[in-house]
């Protein structure tokens, strides 16, 4: 064995990139090839199925069963047209992964022979036995009936010959037993209840957007040095052994020259990922050795959920293609940094407004920091939630080390922003809010331009902080679904808004003008939170009782917005 892995290295540092075929296209043109889009949607549908098909996409309009017939023949038929040969409703259960069971379009003809059918009732409904997966103690053992369901949100891709149709799978008593049917309930929740609020300020919008961009970490390593890792085999990370002598320390992987083994695989992904659908975008070199990182362009939230579960699929299937291995676990080495994925959210208006980033008005303003403040509300009271919908046993060993945020949920919002939380506490109800924009720095260099500066750092460590047009959900691991996290944030502020809405109409009744009631409920919150920190349970610091901290401390303890245990 000592011998074997001296014989395994010497092989790796032969082994030459594998050869990637370019497309003859440009990206733009072979985008979402293998995706029935609204492009294929067009050109394959009729006029009015196609009208009330967007409809339920764009508006969550219901989806006339009547139709479903017409929608999969112009499914089947683009498909067909690309090879495939089979379907399936792709789910995904309470495993991390995705599901799916793979039906061939053929069906007797009554001759003797077979035909090719693909029914609208295939695609909307199927039942898979619903009896082998999680379900939280909800089910007996012998319950197996289960429906996975079409969600016409999410567009139907093709993998190799078959046809993927996103669904949600449901128990026979109608439980949930996915990710996806919660998080479109939450988003469902969190949209309704921002349209409420954004009238406040904007009567004309109709429809508010959660969107999200994950950031994927991951690690490569050489398949022969996999191999001859059992631990690695077994667990996905190394359970003994000494450290390496080079990890980290002169931070020169961070942004480093991308090996060329390394850069065909991400060439390979990406080309494959374009093909389906997915936007990818950002690709280098993380802090770790032979760890490596994938961002795509933000997306609605429940279209990047999906595009998460996929890629990672992917990424597994092109590494072994290139003789590598992939580890999406969060802490697969001691002493160097472990694998997260960040999701950046934000919510978005129908009139085009990003409600996380500051306008160029005082009222733009005020509206700006009423969804600030009662997103760090929702996580103020609902960090518990929050901290289960990231905790693993994998992410565990990630969380509180190697620049990876700390498994206390708080938010870091900038030196501007607490400035500004801390004039609303003190000020009047008539103060209306006022934002400096970027601000131009002169380098002492001739050629290079003048930079526009933010107007705060970025935390790098805090597990939810603002960076500017949107909160940064950094505690997520990396072999994480994405759902999890999203169900919990947007259901907790969903509720928040609500909430606020009670309290501002509540002041508006009582003949309050309509800023000033905002206002108050506003400052309400922030004092409340100062509050809670300074009655906060006292902590034990060398086996001694410490007292709660003092007025100052509790005021900077609020912005943090995150509770003492």
């Amino acid at each position: 064995m000592s011998k074997l892995r001296f014989r395994v290295v010497e092989t790796a540092f032969k082994k030459k990139a594998a050869t990637v075929e370019t497309p003859a296209e440009r990206p733009s043109e072979y985008f979402a090839k293998y995706v029935f889009n609204r492009e294929k949607m067009f050109k394959y549908l009729p006029g009015a199925v196609y009208a009330k098909l967007t409809d339920a996409m764009d508006n969550g309009a219901p989806l006339e069963r009547a139709i479903a017939d017409e929608v999969a023949a112009g499914m089947k038929r683009w498909a067909t047209e690309l090879g495939v040969t089979h379907y399936t409703h792709w789910f995904q259960p309470l495993t991390e992964g995705t599901a799916e069971k793979h039906d061939a379009f053929v069906e007797h003809d009554g001759k003797g022979g077979m035909m090719e059918e693909f029914s609208g009732k295939l695609l909307v409904q199927q039942e898979p036995d619903a009896s082998s997966f999680p379900n939280g103690g909800i089910r007996n053992t012998f319950e197996a009936r289960g429906y996975s369901a079409w969600d016409p949100s999410s567009p139907v891709f093709v993998v190799d010959d078959t046809l993927c149709i996103p669904t949600v799978f449901i128990a026979y008593t109608g439980e949930s037993l996915d990710y996806k049917t919660p998080l479109l309930k939450a988003l469902s929740a969190v949209g309704k209840a921002a349209v409420d609020v954004c009238r406040y300020f904007n009567p004309e919008v109709k429809k508010v957007v959660a969107y999200l961009g994950w950031e994927q970490e991951y690690f490569l390593v050489d398949e022969g040095l996999y191999a001859a890792r059992p631990d690695l085999l077994l667990t996905g990370r190394t359970l003994m052994g000494h450290e390496a002598s080079k990890n980290q320390q002169l931070e020169d992987h961070y942004f480093g020259a991308i090996p060329t083994r390394v850069a065909a695989f991400m060439k390979d992904l990406e080309i494959q990922a374009l093909e389906l659908g997915i936007p990818v975008k950002t690709r280098h070199n993380e802090v770790a050795p032979n760890q490596f990182e994938l961002a795509p362009i933000f997306e609605e939230c429940n279209l990047a959920v999906d595009h998460n579960m996929l890629i990672m699929s992917l990424m597994r299937k092109v590494a072994r293609s290139h003789g590598f291995r992939l580890l999406l676990h969060e802490k697969p080495f001691k002493g160097v940094n472990g694998s997260g994925k960040h999701n950046n959210w934000s919510l978005g208006t129908d009139t085009g407004v990003l409600l996380m980033a500051p306008g160029k008005t005082a009222e733009d303003n005020l509206r700006f920091i009423t969804f600030i403040v009662n997103t760090l509300m929702a996580v103020y009271h609902h960090n518990g939630l929050l901290k289960a919908s990231i905790m693993s046993a994998t992410n565990a060993h990630r969380l509180g080390a190697n620049e990876a945020p700390p498994a206390i949920i708080s938010s870091f919002l900038g030196k501007q922003l607490t400035q500004v939380l801390d004039h609303i506490e003190e000020s009047g109800n008539d103060d209306l809010v006022s934002l400096a924009g970027k601000q131009g720095m002169k380098l002492d260099i001739p050629q290079i331009p003048e930079l526009l500066i933010d107007n705060t750092d970025r935390n790098r460590t805090s597990p939810f902080a603002f960076t500017g047009n949107r909160f940064e959900f950094r505690a997520v691991g990396s072999e994480a679904n994405c759902a999890s996290a999203m169900i919990a944030l947007n259901a907790a502020v969903a509720e928040q808004l609500a909430r606020f809405k009670q309290d501002v109409d509540a002041l508006i009744e009582k003949g309050e003008p309509k800023i000033s009631a905002i206002i108050e409920i506003i400052r309400r919150y922030i004092k409340s939170a100062s509050l809670s920190a300074l009655t906060a349970t006292a902590t034990r610091t060398n086996g001694r009782r410490r007292p709660p901290a003092g007025a100052w401390t509790a005021k900077r303890a609020a912005r943090s917005f995150s509770t003492t245990t």
